[in-house]
């Protein structure tokens, strides 16, 4: 029997070539699809799984009212969570991934992915050891833990522990050797415990310092540890603030406002963090849901073009089924051929399929910027899944359908169903328009959004201005006067650049457009406190990026005043603080007086998911603030930009910096990488968009070919009364347009509903129009009349005597 039916199987391809070729590479579409999200969510729900202690892990995150949360906490905390009955250890930690230069034995290399924190850190991240002890390898400044892969670069397969290696100008004794048993919040290439001095609160008092981890011992008790940390925060700040400036309490929660405090489980950092809380970065849990959505959605669609396509197909095959009846083949025979060949049919899809990603797949890593393989035996058992499911949805109704004609009508030429199959077939043709008409106009309106984003004025012009990485050497950060030799370092670094052909202006200040910088100060003024922005620039840095001042004068150095006293704020400043002519009126950075000399137009900073924050800019000088220059700003003629990059850069390595790599970025270009994950999602859309409007044509040609099929008695009948072409071409196309129109009419409500939430993730957005609707249907029309119309043609040049002969 199972021969039988292979054999009839390869009859039918032979026979059948297109519609098994439409079969299986409709399948295979939407199965590699959906591989492609399986192996996106697979390496997304991997961060962490492989760490025991993720559930024990929390990191402490903090916010001040309307300020956003912060990753960075007081060291005055650590008392009290080392006297919380629940918190089995705490760790302190610098600014994740610092980088510095690393020697041995004469062997030099840049890393970065350093990590400096307190001892306890490998019993939160408790890495695979392979040589050494990790516990001991911390246990003060000297030891340092690296990487099995920067281990075998500088050392090959030798055991290092003992060894002595320069990082930071020190000499580091190893003492631990580890490799990262998969994908990790945190995957540094170094660690080592710098922290005695930082992690102390009689020498670092400041009040958002340092990273902090604990580790609970019983995480469902983490509510009561957030709670004493917020109590902790009032006491030590609110109350003691209040207390030194004369404030009640409340008076000062009224001026500052409330802390609020957050224990986020290492668990559920990587989807669903509040913020960038680890240095491995957030993953995009929106794009992740709307690729592993739509995917499922093509798999669906091509699911139910396969069924058209199937059933299109059984008219052929009935004739086949009713003389197997005949001879005895009952009806559970029949399904279960049917349904073999559907198995054979999917198989071929996802061979197919694999075949297409591991093609793909170094494209899809590059668009996502990750490492993905098809290894895992997860995601084995996965398509094992995706494979029954197919077969259980595409195979059973197919099966079904052709058993149930009945014998002696076939045998006649009838294939008449009743109209509940037909609805039942019309109303999946529908919704494949409807699926359709959601990804062309869906596609459309995310490419609206990102174009305006691409051509909105973001108040600056950064197109030919480059960032440029400042790395000076440790003893430029050392003693009283570091501050006056880092910034004379700079003024001579900049002097010398402007000696370059093809450079404009050259400058620095402490902002950045990569969108990472959330960072606000205290700025009073007449007694009240506004959360803003500061930041210090040097003179022409403004004129550098062409953000305008619109009102009073820009930093001068005709003015001593300007690096004693003298501010700018935003309009966004201007308008929270509600100053009236605010030229030379009073306001507060801290405790510092300083002096209102401009107004500076709005600019976006950030990105253009938030609003244009209120900042307030003063000379880099005025607050010294020199040490935390790192980087320099170059303006460049737009003539021979290339060739004036080349000369900065050899300038860089032989003047500058002989240590350190040379880095450069593009102003805009490092705008625009704020709003990366929107163009991912906009080439997402358009990709998908072709692929669906394929299948949908599939399925349209096969439900367009089975009506014809059905009506090519009554198209034989016209045409002997003498009925035109034109008139059955009208005819035959008029109840898809009615399917086409129904199908639109669908899709209108979600599409507007779900594109309308997708663009609230922007404080600047387009708003939805008709247009897209409009060049849409009038798309999809198109498209429609063409395969109709095109087979419906080729039927009316059909012998008609072929379909006249049983009459």
């Amino acid at each position: 029997m199972l021969k039988n039916w292979i054999n009839i199987f390869i009859y039918q391809i032979k026979n059948n070539k297109l519609f098994t070729a439409l079969n299986v590479l409709g399948l295979s579409i939407g199965i590699s699809g959906l591989i492609f999200a399986l192996l996106y969510w697979n390496d997304e729900q991997s961060y962490d799984a492989w760490n025991p202690e993720k559930e024990n892990v929390y990191q402490v995150l903090a916010q001040l009212s309307d300020m956003p949360v912060t990753t960075n906490n007081p060291v005055r905390l650590k008392p009290h969570l080392e006297s919380d009955p629940n918190v089995e250890t705490v760790v302190y930690a610098d600014e994740w991934y610092q980088k510095s230069k690393v020697m041995y034995n004469g062997q030099k290399e840049f890393v970065d992915k350093i990590i400096n924190a307190e001892r306890g850190f490998f019993t939160l991240f408790p890495f695979e050891i392979i040589y050494g002890n990790a516990t001991s390898a911390l246990k003060d400044e000297n030891g340092i833990a690296i990487s099995e892969k920067l281990s075998q670069r500088f050392f090959g397969n030798q055991n290092p522990v003992g060894k002595q290696i320069k990082c930071f100008d020190t000499i580091l004794t190893i003492g631990a050797v580890y490799r990262i048993p998969g994908n990790s919040s945190i995957a540094p290439n170094i660690v080592v415990n710098r922290m005695k001095n930082l992690a102390d609160p009689a020498q670092n008092p400041g009040l958002f310092v340092l990273k902090l981890l604990v580790k609970l011992k019983d995480p469902s008790k983490a509510d009561l540890t957030r709670k004493m940390l917020e109590k902790v925060f009032y006491d030590e700040i609110i109350v003691r603030s209040a207390k030194q400036a004369g404030f009640t309490p409340a008076e000062m929660v009224k001026k500052i406002g409330n802390f609020k405090v957050y224990m986020e489980p290492l668990s559920k950092a990587r989807l669903h963090s509040i913020t960038d809380g680890y240095p491995e970065g957030r993953g995009n849990y929106q794009f992740l849901m709307i690729m592993a959505g739509l995917s499922v959605l093509i798999l669906v669609l091509s699911i139910v073009n396969y069924i058209n396509l199937a059933t299109a197909n059984a008219i052929k095959r009935a004739k086949e089924v009713g003389v197997r009846k005949i001879l005895g083949a009952s009806k559970r025979d029949i399904v279960n051929q049917f349904i073999f060949e559907t198995v054979l049919i999917t198989l071929f899809s996802i061979l197919l399929a694999l075949v297409i990603v591991e093609v793909v797949l170094p494209y899809y890593n590059s668009f996502l910027g990750k490492n993905l393989r098809i290894i895992e035996a997860q995601f084995y058992i996965q398509l094992i899944i995706v494979f029954i499911v197919t077969i259980i949805v595409s195979g059973i109704f197919p099966a079904l359908y052709v058993a149930n004609f009945e014998t002696l009508k076939v045998l006649k030429g009838n294939y008449e169903r009743s109209k509940s199959g037909v609805w039942l077939r019309n109303g999946m043709l529908i919704f494949q328009f409807a699926i359709a008409t959601f990804f062309i106009i869906g596609s459309s309106i995310v490419y609206e959004q990102v174009n305006y984003l691409n051509n909105k004025n973001l108040g600056f012009k950064g197109n030919q201005v480059l960032a440029i990485s400042l790395n000076l050497p440790s003893s430029y950060y050392q003693g009283e006067n570091a501050a006056k030799n880092i910034f004379d370092r700079y003024e001579t670094i900049k002097q010398e650049l402007k000696k370059i052909k093809g450079v404009e202006k050259v400058s620095t200040g402490l902002l950045s457009f990569d969108g990472t910088d959330h960072s606000f100060w205290p700025i009073w003024y007449h007694g009240v406190l506004f959360k803003q922005k500061a930041i210090g620039l040097d003179y022409a840095m403004l004129d550098l990026l062409d953000i305008k001042i619109i009102k009073g004068r820009n930093f001068d150095p005709k003015f001593a005043s300007d690096t004693i006293n003298s501010v700018l704020l935003n309009e966004k400043s201007l308008q929270l603080m509600n100053i009236k002519d605010p030229i030379g009126k009073e306001i507060k950075i801290g405790n510092q007086s300083m002096n209102i000399i401009g107004i500076v137009k709005d600019f976006n900073l950030l990105s253009p998911e938030v609003e244009v924050p209120p900042i307030t800019f003063y000379h880099i000088k005025t607050l010294g603030m020199a040490p935390e220059i790192n980087r320099i700003y170059i303006k460049l003629k737009s003539d021979n930009i290339q060739n004036s990059i080349t000369d900065i850069e050899k300038f860089w390595k032989t003047k500058v910096d002989t240590e350190y790599p040379f880095k450069y970025d593009f102003v805009d270009k490092e705008y625009a990488r704020t709003y990366e994950s929107y163009v991912k999602q906009k080439n997402l859309f358009l990709l998908l968009n072709i692929v669906v409007i394929l299948i949908a044509l599939f399925g349209l040609f096969a439900l367009a070919s089975y009506s014809i099929q059905r009506r090519m008695k009554e198209i034989a009948i016209r045409k002997t009364l003498g009925a035109e072409t034109n008139v059955l071409l009208k005819e035959l196309s008029k109840q898809y347009i009615l399917y086409c129109i129904i199908g639109f009419l669908i899709a209108l409500f979600p599409i507007y509903f779900l594109l309308n939430k997708w663009l609230q993730n922007f404080a600047f957005r387009i708003d939805i129009t008709i247009t897209p609707f409009l060049s849409g249907f009038i798309l999809l029309l198109f498209l429609t009349l063409i395969i109709v119309l095109a087979r419906a043609y080729q039927a009316t040049k059909t012998d008609i005597l072929k379909y006249l002969k049983y009459e």
